[in-house]
């Protein structure tokens, strides 16, 4: 005896649970249901070759009938049965009947030929229940499911328009007869008025549904409405053969339904892969688009007047490179993972590979994109090259400014003094000062050569770095030594007429003379001294300053001899004095050789040791800085050198577990993305030092000996980081995609990874020609170097190496023994598809379409078929066929 759960086709034996007596059992009715429902179900098989049962138990034991209705359902002869009354030949007809039951696959428990002999009514109802399941319910096949549970899953789908209709099961949810109402009303809504029906009235309901069905679609009456009314659960067993009637009577409408569904499913992945070029198409144009207008940007020299301009365009820059370049970095690799994927749907749904627009391809984007780092690279370099220069011209142009205002005031006035003629009225005495004070001039004069050329060297400096204010350096540098042109021709000239006037005046004072050239030469040393104490200083690393400090303590270790100098050019002065009181000689207002009086002397003198502390403070400064400026540069680098390591050593995982990934590709998928997960949680320390890098910038400083690494090479090297774990992880994806599409087991893709990682004899994650075709030879395939064998391998790499690049990745690798070993969906399975909904004909409408295919996928088809031009063709006829082959480019439609 039978009930429902397994078997081959859905059964369970008694062996295991005897719940057809328990069914009966629990509610007398059911065995009434079951004996009308199985009596119409035979009947109306029975019919065919002109005989009925009114007694389903009686009839059946000689038989002759339960053969002759295995006969009609199957189409296939029985044994011939025997025509004698005796018992045994009923036995042997029924044992006929029950091993033609087994050889389709039921094994029978329980039920013998002599209960049906004897009219055993439960082993009767048990044994034609069989016979319903085995050739009327178990071919039922709903998308994936079949028997019951397809049967089922078809009420649902045909009655889920349908308000209160919610069939969950074949007893309580037909109760009130809609659902039998419903599947009427869905395949033929001509012979149903539904919207009358009321859920309170199941009895009408019930009545209207088997009555039309037995007037109009030869479903004969197998239950009364009453029957099923008045039993608080109707039996499962009488529902399910009342249904399966129902299914068979539509089931020419469910094979249109199964076209429809095929048609929908390929039509929905078309538009879904479009939508997917036209998001890749618009992203890759944006993306370039963005880079087109960054690069002219990049590529402005324009330059500044001062450092500070300087760095405000290295400020825009920094706020390029942190915030507005990564979201670029984003877009760029998610459109790396976009175009990778879509054209691993294409080739899973056996569809042309994509092909972007004229300049959008992946390769155009890199290149586009190496253009703009090496713009970024050129731009950044030039900033920190032009705030070098300007600091140098600032540096320059004031020490220019210093050192001219310095000699104009010495020259102020020396024209004039040159130019008079106060020799003409002065005694031998006087002129012979004249001449001793010229001689000084002269000395003087020789010692600011120097500092003119300096003004000279530095002015030309400055033209040479392109010094915006050169124009006015150069008229005030071109005046100075016009006018060293004339003090020195005029130098000559008088001393000239000094020299003629010499041989009339004798009397020199050699006290006086010997002063003014030992005061000349300290005096310019003072002034030089001075000039050095206020002199600008730049360095640049502690080196630099410590020298600077070093030449300092050396002119401060000069210092005590300089003053014995002072002490004995002043003591010069005081001789004179001593002399002049002694013989009562009355002294000039002023030494007569020289117009650098002791007091001047002791004057600048005085200055001179009060600048000494200052430049001491302002080396220690400078020094400090410098210290600073290396503890900025030791921070750095300490955290540059962790993560530059940290960079290599995940670069260095994840290209060993791309190669060694365990376990099934989603437990891979998830470690990968955790993974993923673990790396950007490390963007926190690239912010530090982008942190520190920002100090670096802010404090001047251009080197650094305590590390290797530079900020662009740990940035390039973390967005190749982050750009290689989605690579992985989108490669994961795509075996996902390809596994699940194709079918192919776990085991499958083990073995795969397994024969390719063998042969990459390198873990660079492609195998060369010679490597693949090792491969396949492992495999199986006769790809020998003969030229049958060097034909195949040529087809072959055509496939995974398309491009001709000699290399083989996995995804290809994998693509490749997937299309091997799995069916895909063809245009010709298409074509048939639209064939059965436009009823045999050449030629679809647009009405068929609408009535068949949801809205969206209707008018899809409607807008791209072209019109049928057949000998056939009718006003609106679409070409479905030019159509199908379109959708898997083996057209030019």
């Amino acid at each position: 005896l039978y009930s429902w759960d397994s078997s081959p086709f859905g059964l369970r034996t008694d062996e295991q649970e005897n719940d057809w007596d328990r069914d009966l059992l629990l509610d007398p009715a059911w065995e009434k249901q079951q004996r009308k429902t199985f009596t119409a179900w035979c009947n109306s098989h029975l019919r065919k070759a002109g005989t009925q049962i009114e007694n389903i138990e009686e009839d059946f034991r000689d038989g002759l009938k339960l053969m002759l209705l295995l006969e009609v359902i199957s189409g296939e002869r029985l044994p011939k049965p025997e025509r004698g009354k005796m018992r045994v030949h009923k036995i042997n007809n029924v044992n006929k009947a029950l091993d033609f039951i087994a050889s389709k696959g039921v094994k029978l428990v329980s039920i013998g030929a002599e209960e049906i002999v004897d009219g055993n009514a439960k082993m009767t109802l048990g044994m034609i229940w069989t016979i319903i399941l085995r050739f009327a319910i178990q071919d039922i096949s709903v998308e994936e499911t079949s028997a019951k549970e397809g049967l089922l899953l078809w009420c649902q789908r045909k009655t889920a328009p349908y308000k209160n209709v919610n069939v969950q099961n074949f007893h309580i949810s037909w109760k009130d007869g809609l659902a039998f109402n419903a599947l009427i009303h869905r395949h033929r809504p001509d012979l149903i008025d539904y919207d009358s029906l009321r859920k309170d009235d199941p009895v009408t309901n019930l009545n209207n549904a088997f009555e039309v069905a037995e007037k109009h679609l030869d479903i004969p009456k197998m239950l009364d409405a009453e029957d099923i009314v008045n039993t608080a659960r109707p039996d499962e067993k009488a529902i399910m053969t009342y249904v399966s009637s129902f299914y068979h009577a539509f089931s020419g409408a469910q094979k249109a339904e199964t076209a429809a569904n095929r048609i929908c499913k390929v039509l929905a992945v078309n538009q879904e892969n479009e939508q997917m070029m036209e998001d890749y198409e618009k992203l890759a144009s944006d993306l370039l688009e963005w880079i087109r207008r960054t690069i002219p940007w990049l590529e402005n020299r324009t330059q500044e007047k001062t450092v500070n301009d300087m760095q405000v365009k290295q400020e825009d820059f920094r706020d390029y490179r942190c915030v507005h370049k990564p979201p670029k970095v984003q877009e760029k690799c998610q459109l790396e993972i976009s175009f990778n994927t879509l054209q691993t749907k294409l080739r899973l749904s056996n569809r042309p590979a994509f092909m972007p627009s004229e300049g959008r391809m992946v390769s155009d984007i890199n290149k586009a994109w190496h253009n703009l780092e090496g713009a970024e690279k050129g731009y950044e370099e030039w900033i920190l090259s032009e705030i070098r220069r300007l600091e140098r011209l600032e540096h320059l142009a004031v020490k220019f400014h210093q050192k001219c205002a310095i000699h104009e005031s010495w020259t102020d006035g020396k024209e004039a003094m040159l130019t008079q003629k106060d020799y003409e009225t002065c005694t031998l005495s006087e002129v012979k000062a004249l001449l001793r004070k010229h001689e000084a001039f002269e000395s003087d004069l020789a010692a600011h050569q120097d500092r003119v050329e300096q003004i000279a060297a530095i002015a030309q400096e400055l033209n040479e770095l392109d010094y915006y204010d050169a124009a006015s350096v150069n008229a005030r540098c071109q005046k100075i030594c016009d006018q060293w042109d004339v003090l020195g021709a005029l130098t000559h000239k008088r001393k000239e007429s000094l020299e003629r006037t010499e041989k009339q005046l004798e009397s020199i004072d050699e006290l006086y003379l010997e002063y003014a050239k030992r005061a000349a030469p300290f005096n310019n040393w003072m002034e030089g001294a001075m000039e050095d104490l206020q002199d600008m200083f730049i360095v640049h690393n502690i080196e630099e300053i410590q020298g600077l400090i070093t030449a300092h303590e050396q002119f401060k270790s000069t210092l005590p001899e300089a003053n014995k100098e002072r002490e004995a050019i002043q003591s010069i002065q005081s001789e004179v004095q001593k002399i002049a009181q002694s013989n009562g000689i009355k002294l000039s207002s002023g030494n007569p050789y020289t117009s650098i009086t002791p007091e001047s002397i002791n004057s600048k003198w005085e200055q001179a040791m009060a600048m000494v502390p200052l430049r001491d403070n302002a080396l220690q400064e400078e020094l400090n800085k410098q210290n600073s400026n290396d503890t900025l540069r030791a921070t750095f680098a300490t955290q540059a050198n962790t993560v530059g390591a940290y960079i290599q050593a995940k670069m260095e995982e994840i290209g060993r577990i791309s190669i060694e990934m365990n376990g099934t590709l989603e437990d891979q998928l998830t470690n990968l993305k955790e993974y993923q997960k673990s790396i950007i949680s490390y963007t926190p320390e690239i912010n530090k030092l982008e942190g520190y890098h920002q100090h670096i910038q802010e404090a001047l400083i251009f080197d650094n000996q305590y590390t290797s690494y530079t900020m662009e090479h740990l940035r390039v090297g973390w967005e190749q980081l982050l750009t290689t774990i989605a690579r992985t992880i989108n490669e994961v994806e795509n075996q996902i995609l390809t596994r699940d599409a194709k079918g192919i087991s776990q085991e499958q893709l083990y073995e795969y990874r397994a024969s390719f990682n063998h042969f990459d004899k390198d873990h660079s994650g492609a195998l060369m020609a010679e490597e693949f075709k090792a491969c396949l030879i492992s495999l199986g395939y006769d790809v020998e170097k003969d030229k049958q064998g060097e034909a195949e391998f040529n087809r072959i790499m055509g496939i995974v190496d398309p491009n001709g690049s000699g290399a083989v990745t996995f995804q290809a690798f994998i693509d490749f023994m997937s299309t091997e070993t799995t069916d895909r969906d063809t245009a010709d399975q298409v074509i048939a598809s639209f064939k059965i909904l436009a009823a045999d004909k050449n030629y679809i409408t647009a009405d068929e379409l609408r009535r068949e295919l949801p809205p969206d996928q209707a008018e899809y088809c409607i807008a791209r078929m072209a019109p049928y031009t057949g000998p056939d063709a009718v006003p609106g006829a679409l070409d479905y066929m030019s159509f199908s082959t379109a959708l898997y480019g083996e057209s030019d439609l």
